[in-house]
């Protein structure tokens, strides 16, 4: 047994991992080892608060009011189902998801999921970039390429904590996601919220017209987040190894516990962004479509100080949802095509499309919008790659999903698919009934 004074030599994250082995041999007990076990889920859950939210979430809002509540519940609750999934199969497998889809699918679809995800990673990064760099912006007056320049060393330098093993990171997100959140309940103590419309908009389905529909699907691809599903499998392979049975039963009951926690905050940040959004804007303001004209807006009619609440949130997503999204990445290529490239690079590559949408001149808000549509139409490979791999009990063994799970997965799977295809079939111009 290690003494003492060895363990005080050791970096956090060796003294973190030797905790939780302390804790899966039984030596440790209680409350106390349940922050042991926190760090994946809450690490994935910023991809559900980033800045793509912010604009799909003020949009549906200001629009539509408490009418489009129930597609940010139902996308939370969905990306739940989908992040235990992405952990348990890396507990489980001892493998991420890209790596078992480069083992067990043939080699042309292999390279076309890594293509549609690399599309996907630089989606998001134009979601991060955008946030960040108009968050700067607005806060010091700077221009956005030089918001997006600022955003990108941050981002940087942050990632360079990835040399001190994963706890550092961990520690550093987890409280980015805590100063989202409580910007954002500082912001529904100022903003007027009716409550009963609230629970009515967030219990009743409801797809007021067509650009509505736009929106959610928007939101469904803000929310439930491909690089995110990729990612948490490996965060929960590398974190501590399931060696038999025994540890991985215990990894997974409280992966679950964490991801029920992280993303039901991650949910509640959401539902949150749209009630400030039909609080401020709704009546009166409901033309409020873009960042920067909410930020304006609020400043008139809450304060200055809800108006810099608002950036902070916005600045603290930017950030560490962009460090998120390069971790995705490099382990997105990793398992795909194996192999890896430095960060610099990584970062380089994925954030040109942002600063070619800026130097054209292209609506940020806009952008980001789009850059969620185009999230939404990427999803369906990584979550039907997750449900075959977890219904497969060669593969999962005793872990393997049961028929309720199966049946949830599958659901989720279809309607994300469905309303991917009625966005295709609107953006063609196919008219559709009831939404025209």
């Amino acid at each position: 047994m290690m003494m003492s004074h060895d363990v005080a030599r050791l970096t956090l994250t060796e003294r973190t991992s030797f905790a939780i082995d302390e804790a899966l041999a039984g030596r440790r007990r209680g409350l106390a080892i349940l922050p042991l076990f926190a760090g994946p889920a809450v690490t994935a859950s910023i991809a559900y608060m980033d800045p793509g939210n912010f604009a799909t979430n003020i949009q549906a809002g200001a629009r539509y009011g408490y009418s489009l509540l129930w597609v940010v519940l139902l996308a939370s609750l969905t990306a739940m189902m989908f992040q235990a999934l992405s952990a348990k199969l890396g507990i489980v497998t001892g493998r991420s998801l890209p790596e078992l889809c480069r083992a067990h699918f043939p080699r042309p679809i292999v390279f076309a999921m890594w293509g549609v995800s690399e599309v996907a990673a630089m989606a998001t990064d134009l979601a991060e970039f955008l946030g960040g760099a108009i968050a700067l912006s607005l806060l010091f007056h700077m221009p956005l390429l030089a918001g997006m320049v600022v955003t990108g060393i941050v981002t940087y330098g942050l990632l360079m904590f990835q040399k001190q093993g994963f706890r550092p990171l961990e520690l550093i997100i987890g409280g980015l996601v805590g100063v989202i959140a409580l910007c954002y309940l500082v912001e529904l103590v100022v903003v007027p919220v009716v409550w009963g419309s609230a629970i009515k908009g967030a219990l009743v389905p409801h797809i007021p017209d067509a650009a509505a529909l736009t929106i959610s699907v928007g939101i469904v691809g803000a929310t439930i987040m491909p690089h995110a599903i990729f990612l948490h499998s490996g965060l929960s392979r590398d974190r501590a190894a399931g060696r038999d049975r025994s540890t991985r039963k215990t990894l997974l009951h409280f992966s679950n516990i964490e991801v029920v926690v992280a993303l039901a905050l991650a949910g509640l940040v959401n539902v949150a962004m749209v009630m400030m959004a039909s609080g401020a804007f709704h009546s009166g303001h409901s033309d409020v479509a873009e960042i920067e004209t909410a930020y304006h807006t609020l400043t008139p009619l809450l304060g200055a100080g809800a108006a810099a609440v608002f950036l902070l949130s916005l600045l603290a997503s930017g950030v560490s949802s962009s460090v998120v999204g390069t971790m995705a990445g490099q382990m997105i290529m990793q398992g795909f095509v194996g192999f890896r490239i430095p960060i610099f690079l990584r970062r380089l590559i994925t954030m040109l499309p942002a600063f070619v949408v800026v130097a054209l001149g292209v609506n940020a808000t806009q952008a980001l919008v789009y850059s969620q549509v185009v999230l939404s139409l990427a999803l369906p490979a990584p979550i039907i790659a997750l449900t075959l791999f977890t219904r497969n009990r060669a593969l999962m063994g005793e872990f393997v999903n049961s028929r309720l799970m199966n049946g949830l997965a599958i659901a989720g799977t279809a309607v994300i698919m469905t309303l991917n295809v009625v966005l295709l079939l609107q953006t063609f111009g196919v008219k559709l009934p009831g939404l025209a």
